[in-house]
């Protein structure tokens, strides 16, 4: 067996090497199927077009598309260079595409042809030189069809990607998190070689699995879990450039491997249900019913009882193996949530389904992911344990520390940053509240500096809260809970577009989106939701009032992070008036 390869450049010659004939990315129906012969061949042309551009190592590339295959054959190619490729969140503003691009010093940035107006709009007081354009042929722009035709005199590919280091930075993860001015979280191939080979120590992916890529290539997940993952494991990716197709591309695709985001399994359990509650055969939905009853016990205490066991796999086989069929998920063999809090309910539920879904932890300064459940051996409410390699305590306070091979090289241009987050002993304080059992089993408690302390000095996290309401209320997109040193928690909700206008039609509401937040019915499911979610709370964490926003929050916006993460203090100033009337008498 030959070692391990020591850059992600390594990896990608070998796996390309191993499978070739296998279609490494694709997209829905294969209406573009690219193996992993075509793969390289089209990273080395890519990368002597990059070249011919100027683009060297230690150069910065920017990237700006959907999910599409030449964000990977670009990335890759620019990465051989010994160059690193950093993505542009798709909603970002020209202003923010120049402050990002002016941090990175990037001269290259590759686009879709619907983002130029951003880029070149950006372009102004940066080093950009040049403009790549993905899909087309575009004024000022050089496409990449063009690009892949280039010619360098004295251009060795092959020495230029050997020369390739394990320290040198592979990719930028700009981060602002819920203040503060965006960081460049600088990842060396080394620490996501290291990231790569503890998931998979429990995911156990090869060239065999398939999955899909529909997260933004800006935020970590999707690029430790996508691409960086595939090209040392070999699977296939499907590309899904349209978010809201993800139902069918499931079904045309049927995953082996599925990772996402707590908003997408909380939409998977409220589809289910509404699927179970619209089965016309009475018998059939009555066992539905009783096998999802089942299968959450059975998600809850494992199979000791071999009765349980037995009249779950009966009904497993009759009912839930025709659903998972229909819903694509028939070969999810493993699934992931991550990113954010989910709540119990949602893994029960999705387990029961007879699909195993498991809770991991990381962030951007871990190159993805630094815990995982083992899939035989799950801790439902958990983030799993340490991965082979990470090292994990608590400090005083409780906040999780985390050192290992998969930290960041540091904050780009930012030592006192870096310091700030990475002790002499090169512990990352990761600003997570958390707590370990005997077992190494971890749980999160909530955000270091988000955590409310009540007018009665009762300590409360605002996301549990928030997650176990979201988990009750398909219609609810957004929720923000407010109440330090309050009496009382009160709630900021922003609905769910697509919930909401499925929500208007199947309740013969008017067609106008714009009454929709003050309608009585809608209004009225939301307060079920609210209190079926304050079921499941304490007296001091419930939400007695709430008030509906007619607004949207963008990602990237004053109240979102690119990452849907909530900006509580920019929330709290802009709504301060909502939120006092909520505390009216």
């Amino acid at each position: 067996m030959s070692a391990p390869a020591e850059t992600l450049c390594g990896a990608f010659q070998a796996t390309a090497a191993r499978h070739p004939r296998l279609v490494a990315l694709r997209t829905p129906a294969d209406a573009v199927a690219i193996t992993w012969r075509e793969y390289a061949a089209r990273v080395r042309r890519i990368a002597t077009g990059l070249a011919k551009l100027g683009v060297a190592r230690g150069h910065t590339v920017a990237l700006m598309m959907g999910n599409r295959p030449e964000f990977h054959l670009v990335d890759t190619a620019a990465f051989h260079l010994g160059a690193t490729p950093f993505s542009l969140y798709n909603a970002s503003t020209p202003e923010q595409v120049q402050d990002l691009v002016g941090q990175a010093g990037s001269r290259v940035v590759v686009c879709e042809q619907r983002f130029l107006p951003q880029v070149t709009a950006g372009r102004a007081g940066t080093a950009v030189e040049h403009v790549v354009c993905v899909d087309g042929e575009a004024e000022g722009t050089t496409s990449l069809a063009k690009l892949e035709t280039s010619r360098l005199r004295g251009f060795d590919f092959e020495q230029t990607w050997r020369a390739v280091e394990p320290r040198d930075a592979l990719t930028l993860i700009y981060t602002a998190g819920t203040t503060g001015a965006p960081k460049g979280v600088e990842l060396s191939h080394r620490a996501m070689l290291a990231a790569v080979a503890g998931s998979n120590a429990v995911l156990d992916v090869g060239p065999r699995d398939r999955i899909l890529s529909f997260l933004p290539a800006a935020h970590v997940a999707d690029r430790w879990g996508t691409h960086y993952s595939q090209i040392v494991t070999g699977m296939q990716v499907t590309c899904l450039a349209d978010r809201r197709a993800l139902l069918p591309a499931l079904v045309e695709t049927r995953p082996t491997v599925l990772g996402s985001v707590p908003q997408v399994w909380d939409r998977l359990r409220a589809s289910v249900d509404a699927l179970i509650q619209g089965e016309a055969d009475p018998v059939r939905r009555s066992a539905l019913r009783e096998a999802v009853e089942l299968g959450v016990q059975v998600a809850r205490h494992g199979r000791q009882d071999e009765e349980l066991w037995s009249r779950y796999r009966a009904l497993d086989e009759w009912v839930l193996a025709p659903l998972r069929a229909m819903i694509g998920f028939d070969r999810v063999r493993v699934a992931l949530c991550g990113a954010a809090p989910i709540s119990v309910e949602t893994v029960e539920f999705v387990n029961a389904l007879g699909v195993p879904l498991i809770e991991g932890w990381g962030m951007s300064e871990v190159s993805g992911l630094a815990t995982m459940n083992p899939l035989d051996a799950n801790r439902i409410g958990t983030v799993g344990r340490a991965l082979p390699g990470v090292e994990l305590r608590l400090a005083a306070d409780g906040e999780l520390l985390v050192r290992g091979e998969v930290l960041l090289s540091g904050y780009r241009d930012d030592p006192a940053r870096t310091a700030e987050v990475v002790d002499p002993e090169g512990w990352l304080h990761t600003g997570d509240i958390a707590s370990i059992d005997e077992d190494g089993y971890v749980r999160i408690v909530d955000r270091k500096a988000e955590l409310i302390v009540n007018a009665e000095g009762h300590s409360i996290s605002p996301t549990a809260v928030e997650s176990a309401v979201r988990a009750e209320c398909p219609l609810i997109g957004q929720l923000a809970v407010i109440g330090d040193r309050r009496p009382y928690n009160v709630a900021l909700v922003v609905l769910d577009p697509d919930a909401v206008k499925s929500f208007a039609r199947d309740n013969g509401l008017p067609e106008e989106p714009e009454t929709w937040a003050a309608d009585p019915a809608v209004l009225a499911a939301v307060e079920a939701g609210i209190m079926a979610g304050n079921e499941r709370l304490s007296t001091v964490e419930r939400v007695e009032r709430f008030t509906v926003l007619a607004t949207g929050w963008r990602p990237g916006g004053t109240e979102l992070t690119h990452t849907l993460r909530l900006r509580r203090a920019p929330i709290a100033e802009k709504y301060a008036a909502e939120i006092e009337q909520l505390y009216s008498p």
